[in-house]
């Protein structure tokens, strides 16, 4: 006992070992797949909202492009754009053409407006403050058209963006670097609208170095930082261009608001930089929940379950031991089924190998070269068909032997309603059965030409005995079709004349004969009966059936 007592001792000190380490490594590995995890996810978001940036940067530049700025000033000239920027789905919320107006167009654009039914065609104020147009001497930019077109978005013409605080100097900074620029983030569609970005593109008219105005698309910055996903494993930020000290962050309903960031807050753990409307912009992301929690949470987990299963490991120890004996004799009863186990195998696998055999000569004869190939097709079934059924007839009887009338109580012999049969009750071996299986089939296949001699179907006769006494026995089969003749009977093929006349007797060790005679055609076969019954098979099959004796005595 003081021995068993130490070794149980011993087992539980290793026990407890284990436990520790495999806590610690699943801690180790369980904070290092989260932050791989984590890094993959930020970095498929990152280039996400870059390819949704850079879509948005095309369709201003294509809209661009495709406008072409009047000599005179105009309205709803959107309307010629309005399925191209549609079909980009980008999901902006106000597209503008901002015209640079000369102070001599005030006027004109005040009738244009006026004409186009607008409810309100004054050039004001981007506030919609009234402003005093006869000071100016300098071009200013002014809402000319807006899409879509509705009750709010119809107030926004007329109102002038020059003195604009964010928008003014993004169209300045447009119009000096004559390429897409992108402002600073605002609220759209007025002062408690939602926070967004607006991208502008200058428009040229040709020959001219002055842009005749800008392409406008203002965006929810939400849609653009691709922040509404409940199930990601991380909040992003996006960073105030307008004050460092500040980020901008969105809920899971898209509402963006701003606050202290980058020092009151932790520092995020991952930054990422995306290019838009020829700026920087600063994504923060911030995981939803604390890796190092989990994989201690994880290590607990690992570290209990080690130290119950050192529990019960030392507790069933003494159990085991005390169980030796019995358990050793369980295990020479499994050795002894194993063995039989690997004999019935290796019998299958013979077995197996046979049918196959028989299988690839069976199609091999019977899709030859120039063979009718729907004659062919009717005759391969069959021949299959008839060794699948006495295949399932020797499972039936667990390989030891089929009824010889069984073979024609099968569906796959043809015409077995025409057959009459004599002969005692005899059972034939597995591999004499699948031999007289083909060979009834082959026989029966060919019994159905036609009408023949006196105009009826030919009926057949089969017949079989047994002469002579123990090792002389011998096995005489006949079949015998009347009400036909050679010139009437479906000629045998190639393959069935190899079965009759050769495959059959030589498997059975025996011969056979076929010839017509004035009104039937007749087939015989006489084998020994030793090989049409196989006591060897036999034994050999009931020997692996039978269940495994006990051997404990081993």
């Amino acid at each position: 006992m003081v021995r068993l007592g130490f070794v149980i001792g011993f087992v539980a000190v290793i026990g407890i070992f284990l436990s520790g380490l495999a806590a610690w490594r699943a801690h180790d590995q369980e904070l290092a797949i989260d932050n791989i995890a984590l890094s993959r996810a930020i970095d498929v978001h990152a280039s996400l909202v870059q390819e949704r940036l850079i879509e948005r940067e095309l369709l201003a530049r294509v809209a661009s492009g495709l406008f072409r700025s009047p000599s005179a000033v105009q309205a709803n000239m959107l309307h010629p754009l309005r399925a191209s920027i549609y079909a980009f789905k980008t999901d902006f919320v106000i597209a503008w053409w901002v015209a640079c107006l000369e102070p001599s167009e005030f006027p004109q654009a005040h009738d244009v407006l006026a004409a186009a039914g607008f409810p309100d065609s004054q050039i004001r104020s981007f506030d919609d403050t009234p402003r005093d147009l006869r000071s100016l001497d300098k071009p200013i930019d002014v809402i000319m058209d807006v899409e879509p077109q509705d009750a709010q978005t119809t107030g926004f013409l007329g109102r002038s963006l020059d003195q604009h605080p964010i928008l003014g100097p993004m169209f300045a900074r447009a119009m000096q670097t004559k390429t897409s620029v992108v402002s600073d983030p605002l609220n759209l569609m007025g002062r408690n609208g939602p926070i967004g970005l607006v991208i502008a593109t200058p428009v040229f008219q040709e020959e001219s170095e002055t842009a005749a105005g800008f392409v406008t698309f203002s965006y929810k910055l939400a849609s653009l930082m691709l922040t509404n996903d409940e199930l990601s494993l991380f909040s992003v930020v996006l960073k105030d261009p307008r004050n460092p000290g500040s980020e901008l962050i969105a809920d899971d309903s898209g509402n963006v608001t701003s606050r202290l960031g980058w020092g009151a807050n932790p520092v995020p753990m991952v930054l990422r930089t995306v290019t838009f409307g020829g700026r920087d912009w600063s994504l923060g992301y911030y995981p939803k929940v604390n890796a190092m929690h989990r994989a201690q949470k994880l290590a607990a987990v690992v570290a209990a379950i080690g130290l119950a299963l050192t529990s019960i490991i030392c507790g069933l120890f003494g159990y085991v031991a005390y169980n030796n004996l019995r358990l050793s004799r369980e295990i020479q009863v499994r050795i002894g089924f194993e063995r039989r186990l690997t004999a019935v195998i290796d019998e299958l696998n013979h077995r197996v190998k046979n049918i196959l055999a028989v299988i690839q000569s069976i199609v091999t004869r019977t899709l030859r070269h120039g063979s009718d190939i729907e004659v062919a097709r009717e005759l391969l079934i069959g021949r299959i068909h008839a060794m699948s059924n006495v295949v399932s007839l020797l499972s039936e009887s667990q390989w030891q032997g089929v009824k010889l009338r069984g073979l024609f109580e099968a569906r796959a012999i043809p015409h077995v309603d025409r057959i009459a049969i004599h002969g005692p009750d005899i059972t034939v071996s597995a591999r004499a059965a699948q031999s007289l299986s083909l060979l009834f089939f082959e026989l029966a296949s060919h019994s159905d030409e036609g009408l023949s001699l006196v105009g009826k179907h030919p009926n057949i006769v089969v017949h079989w005995g047994i002469e002579g006494e123990a090792d002389k026995a011998l096995f005489h089969f006949r079949w015998e079709e009347f009400n036909t003749s050679a010139a009437t009977r479906r000629e045998d093929s190639d393959f069935g004349i190899i079965l009759l006349d050769r495959v059959a007797p030589e498997a059975l060790g025996g011969v056979s004969k076929r010839y017509f005679t004035e009104v039937s055609y007749v087939y015989e076969l006489a084998a020994p009966m030793d090989t049409v019954v196989d006591l060897t098979e036999r034994d050999r099959t009931m020997q692996i059936s039978n269940p495994a004796s006990s051997t404990s005595s081993e």
